[in-house]
């Protein structure tokens, strides 16, 4: 995708808005490495092969994996039925800015099949893939980039990976909670 127009998240992940973007050289360029840990979600199709060729897609564009944990299945915290989801989360480094690396996120999630019908937050998806951390960094600027990601600390099927492949003594950048460990949970097992 050349410069123009990638959907923005809102603070309830809905994508209503857009940002520009140029993610044509998202690739690292030179400038010191920032860890970045990014949550992989898929309930449609291929679950586990979306998620790889997402990973895939971003070490292509210089988003380079450091580790990444097992697939979870976990039920959807939704209010329609929808089929179980698989979710993983990857450390990784890269060159890109924030909103680079979100610009990218949103362009293979949409390379990938990821839809987002108007009016339905929590639809069924390919893909998705959260920004969860950027570094230490604490970035406030809603609706289109907030980071730590505002549930990370609320949700078991992200907390859980993340403690697989959090680099060892990572806090959470607001609160200063751990996140290299976290509690068992029934609703989130191995796949």
């Amino acid at each position: 995708m050349a410069a123009g127009r990638v959907p923005a998240p809102t603070v309830r992940g809905l994508y209503t808005e857009t940002i520009d973007v140029d993610v044509r050289n998202a690739k690292p360029t030179g400038e010191a490495l920032t860890t970045v840990y990014l949550a992989f979600g898929s309930n449609l199709g291929d679950r586990a092969g979306s998620i790889a060729r997402a990973i895939d897609r971003l070490a292509a564009r210089g988003v380079a994996p450091q580790a990444h944990s097992p697939l979870y299945e976990t039920e959807p915290v939704t209010p329609d039925p929808q089929p179980p989801y698989l979710n993983a989360v990857v450390r990784a480094e890269t060159a890109l800015s924030a909103p680079a690396l979100l610009a990218l996120c949103l362009e293979v999630e949409h390379a990938l099949g990821r839809r987002r019908p108007a009016g339905r937050a929590p639809a069924p998806r390919e893909i998705d893939i959260d920004l969860l951390l950027y570094g230490p960094e604490v970035i406030a600027d809603p609706p289109t980039l907030i980071v730590p990601h505002p549930r990370l600390l609320g949700r078991p099927f992200v907390r859980i990976p993340l403690a697989d492949v959090a680099a060892p003594g990572l806090r959470h950048p607001v609160t200063g909670e751990p996140l290299d460990r976290a509690a068992p949970d029934p609703s989130v097992r191995l796949a």
